[in-house]
This record gives C-alpha cells, sequence and structure tokens, in this order.
C-alpha cells in the first residue's frame, strides 16, 4: 500500500479509463487508484474491475447507484482514504486534461516545501491551456477572478480539479458541510482549506482539453458556480469549515 492515492470520479469514460489508470500505476510505487463510478452505463466499471484483477493492492472501486455529481464521488472518496489511512490524497480527472506525471509534483509540494494543499494550476506562472475555445477559457478565467474577489483567496485557479491534500486537511474539516456538488464543489474546498488556516500552493500544469469522451460540463453547473460562491462567502462570516 502506497502513502498516496489518487482519486478519479467517473461517468461513462471507458474510452480512457484504462489509459489513465495504467498512467499512473506507471509512476511506480507513489500512487494507489480509487475510482468512484456513478453507475456508468458505458461499462466503465467493468474495465475498472479488469485491471483490479491485475493490480489488485494498487487499483479500487467504489461503485454508486446513478451519477450523484462530482462533488459527492469526491467526498465519498475523501472518507474512504481517510479510513485507509492514505497520507496524501489527490484528485483528477478521466480524460488526461490533468497530466498524470503532474502527480509527483503535487504530492513533493506537499510532502517537501510545505503546501498543505497543491493545486495544479492553469493560470499561476508557467501554467497554460491547449485546446479549449476562447469562449471556455474567457468563462473559467474570469471565474477565478471572480472567485479571487469575492473570497479573498490569493489562489489564481480556484476552480482547478487537480489538486492534493495532505490527509490532517480532509480529516479537520467537515466534509458534511461541504454544500456543492459541481463546478463550484472545487471552488468551495479550496475556500473550506483556505478558511481553516491551512498553506495552499499552485504547481503550473499545461491543461489540455479531452480528446476522447464527452465534457460534463453544463450550464447548470455554472450557475451554481456563480450563485453558490456569493452563498459561501456570506455563510463563511457565521461558521466554519472545521469539525466542532
Amino acid at each position: 500500500m502506497s502513502d498516496s492515492l489518487v482519486i478519479i470520479p467517473t461517468y461513462n469514460e471507458k474510452e480512457n479509463i484504462t489509459a489513465i489508470l495504467n498512467a499512473v500505476i506507471d509512476l511506480g510505487n507513489h500512487f494507489d487508484v480509487l475510482v468512484v463510478d456513478d453507475g456508468s452505463p458505458d461499462g466503465t466499471a467493468d474495465l475498472v474491475r479488469a485491471l483490479i484483477n491485475v493490480f489488485p493492492e494498487r487499483i479500487h472501486l467504489l461503485e454508486r447507484n446513478g451519477k450523484s455529481g462530482l462533488g459527492t464521488a469526491y467526498i465519498a472518496g475523501f472518507n474512504w482514504a481517510i479510513n485507509k489511512e492514505y497520507q496524501y490524497i489527490c484528485e483528477m480527472d478521466a480524460d488526461f486534461s490533468h497530466p498524470p506525471a503532474d502527480l509527483l509534483r503535487l504530492r513533493s509540494a506537499c510532502l517537501q516545501e510545505g503546501a498543505n494543499v497543491a493545486v495544479g494550476s492553469r493560470y499561476t506562472k508557467g501554467g497554460k491551456v491547449k485546446n479549449w475555445p476562447f469562449d471556455r477559457i474567457f468563462i473559467s478565467y474570469g471565474a477565478s477572478i471572480y472567485v479571487r474577489l469575492l473570497t479573498g483567496m490569493t489562489v489564481k485557479d480556484p476552480t482547478a480539479g487537480f489538486v492534493c491534500y495532505q490527509r490532517k486537511v480532509l480529516a479537520t474539516l467537515d466534509l458534511n458541510k461541504i454544500k456543492f456538488v459541481g463546478y463550484a464543489f472545487q471552488i468551495e474546498m479550496k475556500f473550506a482549506s483556505f478558511h481553516s488556516g491551512f498553506i495552499i500552493k499552485e504547481i503550473p500544469i499545461t491543461f489540455v482539453d479531452r480528446t476522447l469522451g464527452t465534457s460534463k460540463m453544463s450550464g447548470s453547473i455554472i450557475k451554481e458556480a456563480v450563485l453558490g460562491v456569493l452563498q459561501m462567502r456570506w455563510l463563511s462570516f457565521f461558521n466554519t469549515y472545521k469539525k466542532d
């Protein structure tokens, strides 16, 4: 068992899941992997089980009934990782938009460079985005500015989904207080960490848009982010994200 776990949420990722799991395994013994699958009708979970037969100590599968949202998938994964006593817990997408090799850099930031939370950032110095249309870059970068202005966080890419947490961060936060399930989930997790006094460090990455499968982005997810940040900031004046 490694001291680090990569959580990959999936819904209809049969085109990518075998390749992304092999890419993480190929990094060596640094990372185990937990796939949280929301009942993918395309057979994603079957492909994961096939690889579990090859790497039974390294790859794990948590199956849920139906599509319940990105945030709840990660919360389920976080709780699983805490119970298994992993010390470094990472998030990443299945579609190769997050470069698997950069998991080592995120882990190193938490292990050796004083970060409690390491964010694979598109918008910090050295970060890049490839193959995104201008309108999506505009929305994403505009959202980052909006979040920073509203929350006071210095994180330049608060919507990033490529993150490594030290165990103590997730063990300290009351994950039941994380309310958002879509685009805003990533913002709320960073805000909860920031609001609780943890050190967040951004690591520049090159984000590449998916070439296989279908994006899960939707208008309702963006609406949740815009309105959710307002609600999140207001409630922060009265509540803490730490466990009581």
